[in-house]
């Protein structure tokens, strides 16, 4: 087949020309549906079997067209908000570059809206690793691509049945319950939850480990203590500042979603000059070092995200040239940082 036409096909199909080569050789790494989808788009297109015998599985393809033909893309939002998600990418690039692929940015925004359509770069890849898309419909669109794919996190709404990919999430939820418990153990019973956990399938995992102490130690929860409903992008800290000032009392610790979130709480106690109870905590999550009032002054949780970025470049190596395998839900191990007075108790 001519380059142009087996571009023509991979065109109209909305994959690479390496797809394409695949499909028509019965070479791994297309899954059926999309093999079955390029067959019938070539015969739409009238192609002739002198031209597809000229990509007869006899011959070998060309190592080089191979290699610059296989190029995985990450799909992020918002990613300079935090050099947590750069330092991901960083490393999927480094461990992609291992086995020769090219890696590919490719830029969403945070939420849909009315007739948005996906970047026709996403045509030309091999493979997807979707980052922080939050944004159902943007999910679903993503989820409709007939590509390999591999999501870090997901929504709530969203569960992994309905994604057509493998799923890859932060251990949060024992990691919160220990903190929990070692509060509640501390002597801090009023406890309050700052985090949306609509927001992020990671979130609401986190609030579940909150719950599950609380449970654990026969602890009523006061749901008046807990902001979990939806933050607007760009006024948590109003949203979250709001909130606190409508608190008769502060709680005697508040357990945060992130350390994102954590550092509004700090700022706003900071700013606002509200007395907190005795022994007052704060805690949260990432280890992010990106927030000078909290970073490495708060008991948080660290992710490893070298370990992340090659978890989710192997994982995507896998599902592209094993596309027949059941589809998988993994968790990336944490651990604690036990900080501040927190520690100090602890060690008495």
């Amino acid at each position: 087949m001519l380059k142009s036409t087996m571009q023509d096909l991979a065109d109209a199909v909305g994959v690479s020309r390496i797809t394409v080569w695949k499909a028509l050789n019965d070479r791994e790494g297309v899954s059926p549906r999309t093999k079955n989808k390029i067959k019938q788009k070539a015969a739409e297109m009238g192609l002739t079997d002198a031209e597809l015998q000229m990509a007869n599985p006899a011959r070998e393809e060309p190592k080089r067209e191979a290699a610059e033909a296989r190029t995985f893309s990450v799909v992020v939002s918002r990613p300079e908000s935090s050099a947590f998600w750069m330092q991901i990418i960083h490393h999927i690039a480094k461990e992609l570059a291992r086995s020769q692929i090219n890696l590919m940015y490719t830029y969403m925004p945070s939420f849909y809206s009315d007739g948005y359509a996906l970047p026709t770069s996403l045509k030309n890849v091999d493979g997807l690793i979707v980052l922080n898309i939050y944004d159902a419909r943007l999910l679903h669109m993503l989820n409709a691509l007939p590509l390999p794919k591999v999501f870090l996190d997901t929504v709530p709404r969203m569960q992994p049945p309905e994604l057509h990919g493998d799923l890859v999430l932060i251990e949060g939820r024992s990691r919160i319950r220990e903190i929990t418990r070692r509060l509640i153990d501390s002597g801090r019973t009023r406890l309050g939850f700052v985090g949306d956990v609509g927001y992020a399938q990671t979130n609401q995992d986190r609030y579940d480990g909150f719950l599950d102490a609380l449970r654990e130690k026969n602890l009523p929860q006061d749901p008046a203590l807990c902001l979990t409903a939806p933050l607007s992008l760009r006024t948590h800290y109003e949203e979250i500042s709001a909130f606190l000032d409508g608190l008769p009392e502060l709680p005697q610790a508040i357990v945060c979603a992130s350390d994102f979130i954590a550092h509004f709480v700090s700022r706003y106690l900071t700013e606002s000059g509200r007395k907190t109870p005795k022994g007052f905590l704060l805690t949260g999550f990432d280890n992010n070092t990106e927030y000078g009032n909290v970073a490495e002054q708060i008991t948080t949780v660290h992710v490893e995200t070298s370990a992340l970025g090659k978890r989710l470049a192997n994982k995507l190596l896998f599902r592209a040239d094993h596309p027949q395998m059941p589809e998988e839900v993994c968790y990336v191990g944490t651990e604690i940082l036990y900080r501040g007075p927190l520690a100090a108790e602890m060690e008495k």
